[in-house]
Parts: structure tokens; sequence; C-alpha cells
């Protein structure tokens, strides 16, 4: 497993993340980034010389030129006011090329909730995942989006309204830094192509959050997340795809060569468990 170098950004819940590609419409580092907005984040990968990252003037073209599709109802994610984000590169490599898990969660507004969903319940804001690994939730202005349970299937659903921005809330419950690659609408969040376990992303240490507001432009700064009409996301902008609009997704990766319920490194673990003296007396 290569070893890829992670970047760090300021969290909002004094997190600590470690972010891992270049901004929308950059190509992917061959490091890793470390990301935490509102405290200080860390991203798993820099930006590479000669990437070119995406910003308001070429999205903009980029709507303009689009061709558009046939309206779709509900929501999706568009491009939003771009925001001082900083990152920086530090050390992370992955126990497996698999993540320890992976998890989604469904958005629309109220009326496509109800059309999509089947006696949805009241939930809590956060929900586990990977094995209890992380928590997490989608969190709109100042407070979480309203969030339900799908009866029968499972599903968690969030509830959004048209023009207002969001943000992925991430907290590492365990005991060991994790690598967190997120993806809105089936797009990465750190360079905005197709979403990928081969990508990298932001590390989050143990007990810290991080708050991933928008898609990466730069080590710098992110364009945030905002709802939008299926015809004017950045799904159908920049790829002209619109299939998987409408989902938000999570994979979480351990550290090699540590258990994260323990933060123990295997060679810790032989040493403490040495014998001055091998052999019964």
């Amino acid at each position: 497993m290569k070893r890829n170098l992670f970047l760090i950004l300021p969290a909002a819940f004094a997190a600590l993340l470690f972010p891992s590609c270049a901004g929308p419409g950059g190509g992917l580092p061959t490091q890793s980034p470390v990301f935490t907005e509102e405290a200080a984040p860390a991203m798993s990968g820099g930006l590479r010389s000669g990437d070119q990252a995406a910003n308001r003037n070429n999205i903009d073209a980029m709507m303009g030129n689009r061709p558009q599709e046939e309206k779709r109802p509900g929501l999706a994610t568009g491009w939003g006011d771009e925001k001082t984000s900083h990152i920086h590169d530090v050390g992370f490599t992955r126990a497996s090329s698999k993540p320890a898990g992976i998890d989604a969660i469904y958005y629309n507004d109220k009326d496509g909730l109800r059309a999509m969903s089947r006696f949805p319940s009241s939930t809590g804001p956060m929900q586990q995942a990977a094995g209890g690994l992380v928590e997490w939730g989608i969190k709109g202005g100042y407070r979480f989006l309203p969030a339900y349970k799908e009866w029968g299937y499972g599903r968690r659903l969030v509830a959004g309204e048209k023009n207002g921005s969001y943000a992925i809330v991430v907290k590492n419950r365990c005991k060991s830094p994790l690598e967190i690659v997120a993806s809105v609408d089936g797009l990465d969040v750190m360079d905005g192509g197709t979403a990928s376990f081969s990508k990298r992303g932001y590390i989050v240490d143990s007990g810290k959050t991080v708050t991933i507001s928008g898609f990466r432009t730069s080590e710098s700064s992110i364009a945030s997340f905002k709802f939008s009409g299926v015809s004017n996301s950045y799904a159908n902008m920049r790829h002209g795809e619109t299939r998987n609009v409408g989902v938000i997704g999570l994979a979480v990766f351990t550290k090699k060569g540590v258990n994260p319920w323990t933060w123990m490194p295997d060679e810790v673990k032989r040493r403490g468990s040495a014998r001055a003296f091998a052999e019964a007396p």
C-alpha cells in the first residue's frame, strides 16, 4: 500500500481532518489531504502542478453552455458561494484498499421525500457508520436538517430546501485517525470528478469532527454545497449526468498497522506481550 500525504484545514468543531484531492475540475493528486473547515482541516493530498481547479468563472461558463435536460422535480446540489478553507498535507497509509465501511444519506425536498419513501419516521440528526467508527449527519445553516428513517428499507433521508446551503458533518468515534472519502451526487468532494474509493480524502483525528461544506476548488478554498434544481446541479452542468443526484456518500478507511479502537500499533502490542523468560522454570 502506497503512503500518501494529507492536508489540514481549520475545523468547525475543533476538528482536524486530512483530505486528498484537488478542487473540482482538477486532477487527483498523488498525495492525500486532511480537512477540517470549522477548526482547521487537513487533507490526504495536494494539488499537482498544472492542475486547473474549478472556479466561479469556468463553472458559470459550463452552466451557460450546457444544454438543459428535461426538467426533473426535486433537489440536487449546485455550485454555491466560494469560501476560504485551508488544507495541508499529512501522512496516512490505509490498512486496506477497501473501506472499513460505507454509508449513504438520501436527500430531497419534503414533497420528494414523501414520494420516494414509505412510512418514514423522524430520527436523530446523526447516525453511526462503519461499525460505529464514525457518526455523521447533514447540517443546514445553523442546525441539522430534519432526518428520517425509512421503514422496511432502512434508508436515511434528510429534507432540504432549494437555495439552502448544507454541510456534511463527520465525527471520529474511535481512538485512531481515520480517512474519510465523501461524495455528493456521485461526485468526489475533493475534485468534483466521479466518486471512487481509490481517491483520497480527509483525515479526522480521534474524537474530532470534520465539517465538509463544499467542493474543493484549491488548497485554500471551496465552493459551498447549495440545494438546487436538477437541471442547475453541478453534476448536470459539469458532467451532463444526473443519474446519481440526491445521495451523499461516505467511505471510512482505517490506518495500517493500528487497531482503531485501542490505538495500539502492532509493534507496541508485540513488545507489550514479550516475556523475560520464554520457558517456565
